[in-house]
């Protein structure tokens, strides 16, 4: 095919590499982003909440705080735990049929990670003042004021229904006058007070008692679907589906139906982190006991389908040792 004298053809051709190269770069890993579920117990966004991300994003607040906690030590200030794509599944979902929502990681921390800041800083007032004038809580601030949110109004003329912001006397211009903040800063401010990293690793009241239990029980009694369901299932799910864009699935995975049972046990020694699309798995080397991990290993290898020849303690007991040995 001669395209340089044939400009259909050239044209055709050209239209063929676009939309191919249009697929694999723009669409395709566009659609995979939409593929990341809920975290267990993170609820939606109410309408104020949302609103406020509106505003957020309309003030282009990224630009000087992030919402990402990194996996290294300077970030644990930030957040309990390094984030994930699930933590950022309401802020995915589309504005409308053509527009994506806009990124909230950020890149440049002019001001604090907000990843946690409705834990730090769950009082409203506060937020309203840090909006109204950073310098009245935050007095080496270089945050701009956003004093277009709110109104200066006599006392007499307040209506029912309208927020009083607590503004020291001295910074309005009458002694008789208050400040009143406007319902998209209010939006904004829900917004703000709702971001609180959602943990999945908090041990309840049952689980401290199976803690009691399992060490009164011997290695022949060990049930690997209770340990699976108090170790394991509040990551990858009582049916071994995970969560996407959190934690893998355990039902059909390659690694758990392999035949060489190392990778697997090595895994819930030494803990993974591997792959960005999903949470860092914790080492479970401590934690667990040898016949513990192959009560567990054998439960994995025959639920959900999985189909793979179970273990025992002897086998976990060597991957151990040779762990150990590298160290």
């Amino acid at each position: 095919m001669n395209l340089s004298h044939n400009h259909r053809n050239l044209a055709i051709m050209s239209a063929l590499v676009f939309g191919i190269l249009s697929t694999y770069i723009a669409i395709m890993p566009a659609n995979q982003m939409q593929k990341v579920t809920h975290l267990p117990g993170q609820n939606d966004l109410t309408y104020k909440q949302k609103q406020g991300l509106k505003v957020y994003v309309a003030e282009n607040c990224m630009a000087c705080h992030t919402q990402q906690v990194r996996s290294i030590e300077m970030d644990k200030t930030w957040g309990k735990r390094p984030s994930i794509p699930s933590d950022y599944y309401w802020s995915k979902k589309r504005m409308d049929v053509w527009r994506q929502s806009p990124s909230l990681l950020g890149s440049e921390r002019t001001g604090p990670d907000l990843t946690s800041i409705g834990d730090r800083q769950p009082g409203v007032e506060w937020h309203l003042l840090h909006l109204y004038n950073p310098r009245l809580v935050v007095p080496e601030s270089i945050m701009p004021a956003y004093s277009w949110y709110f109104q200066e109004k006599h006392k007499a003329s307040v209506r029912k229904g309208e927020y009083i912001v607590n503004v020291p006397v001295k910074y309005l211009s009458d002694t008789n006058n208050v400040v009143i903040a406007n319902k998209e800063v209010l939006y904004l401010v829900e917004y703000l007070t709702s971001l609180k990293q959602p943990s999945f690793a908090a041990p309840d009241v049952a689980f401290i008692e199976f803690q009691k239990q399992r060490k009164k029980k011997k290695g022949g009694n060990l049930n690997g679907k209770e340990l699976y369901t108090n170790y394991c299932a509040s990551c990858h799910q009582p049916d071994g589906t995970g969560v996407a864009g959190a934690f893998p699935p355990l039902k059909g995975s390659p690694i758990v139906n392999d035949d060489d049972y190392q990778k697997m046990v090595r895994i819930i020694l030494e803990g993974y982190d591997a792959r960005d699309e999903y949470a860092q798995m914790p080492p479970f080397m401590e934690q667990l006991t040898d016949e513990e991990i192959a009560a567990i290993v054998n439960h994995e290898r025959s639920s959900w389908g999985n189909n793979a020849s179970k273990i025992d303690a002897e086998k976990v007991k060597s991957v151990r040792s040779f762990i150990e040995n590298l160290k």
